[in-house]
């Protein structure tokens, strides 16, 4: 489940820079790179950890 959290996330950063240099989508852009941000804290968070 962690690795498909990261796979989402690159892929809407991608989808961020995308939009952000081509200035085509609006905010709309600025979500997903909340969207990215969010989903790479919450699989920091449930990732376990080894002590």
């Amino acid at each position: 489940m962690n690795s498909l959290l990261y796979i989402i996330a690159v892929i809407l950063v991608i989808g961020w820079a995308l939009g952000f240099f081509l200035y085509s989508a609006g905010s709309i852009i600025h979500v997903l790179l909340v969207i990215a941000v969010i989903a790479l804290l919450l699989g920091l968070i449930r990732r376990p950890t080894a002590l």
